[in-house]
């Protein structure tokens, strides 16, 4: 995977999300690896669609990984955003 096409660190369930977004069913696994047992961790399959190399798929699925941080950033933002804006009403 290309360094301008990753996301770092990326959490099962935005994996999950953005997979649901381009139309895959996807079935999450969480696991431990033997060697870092303290981490939590998991892993998505999903079906291939038919004619696609696996390597389209996984950029598609990285791109649509990308939308789903941003988004979630987005939210999370106007969220604290509105917090302030309460905060000073109290004032």
């Amino acid at each position: 995977m290309p360094l301008n096409r990753s996301v770092k660190d990326p959490k099962l369930d935005e994996l999950v999300e953005a997979a649901q977004s381009l139309g895959y069913m996807p079935e999450s696994s969480v696991v431990k690896h033997p060697k870092r047992m303290a981490l939590q961790s998991g892993y998505v399959s999903i079906e291939k669609k038919a004619g696609f190399k696996k390597n389209t798929v996984l950029l598609e699925v990285a791109k649509s990984l990308s939308n789903v941080r941003g988004k979630r950033a987005e939210v999370s933002t106007l969220q604290k955003g509105q917090k302030g804006l309460h905060q000073q009403q109290r004032r």
